[in-house]
């Protein structure tokens, strides 16, 4: 009788280890097992280089969504975004995307506009500034075509 108890007590702490690591690699890995309370939004782009699904979407340097997905559409970039609810963009916020650093991950910034109207779930962020493609700009200074 008191080896089942221990065998019981083993099985239920090992169990308690399992839930616990599953716990910390969906919170550590920013998976999301639920929906999430989020609204998608649209964004067409000339280039998106570098730009990857679940890169940052931010505004004033705080995060409010993320990249969802990238599609070619009429050969431009459609990124579609996941912006947190309760976060209203106006008609003319400006998406960008940006460089963190020298060489580091792009993410899109959003520049709220002064519209009075927003953007509904499923619109289009109608102004965009795609990305600065660093070695094209380099190739181009080196070989004198820069302006």
């Amino acid at each position: 009788m008191q080896r089942m108890n221990l065998e019981t007590a083993v099985g239920l702490f090992v169990l308690l280890g399992i839930a616990c690591l599953a716990w910390l690699s969906v919170k550590l890995g920013k998976l999301e097992i639920v929906g999430g309370d989020y609204v998608p939004v649209h964004a067409e782009f000339a280039s998106v280089s570098g730009l990857k699904t679940g890169a940052s979407v931010e505004i004033a340097g705080v995060e409010v969504g993320k990249v969802d997905a990238i599609t070619l559409e009429d050969y431009r970039a459609d990124v579609r975004l996941k912006i947190r609810t309760g976060i209203r963009l106006q008609e003319d916020t400006i998406a960008s995307i940006r460089t963190r650093g020298l060489i580091g991950d792009k993410y899109v910034n959003l520049a709220p506009g002064a519209s009075d109207r927003t953007i509904p779930p499923g619109g289009k962020i109608r102004e965009t500034e795609s990305a600065v493609d660093l070695e094209e700009l380099i190739g181009k200074f080196i070989h004198g075509s820069a302006q």
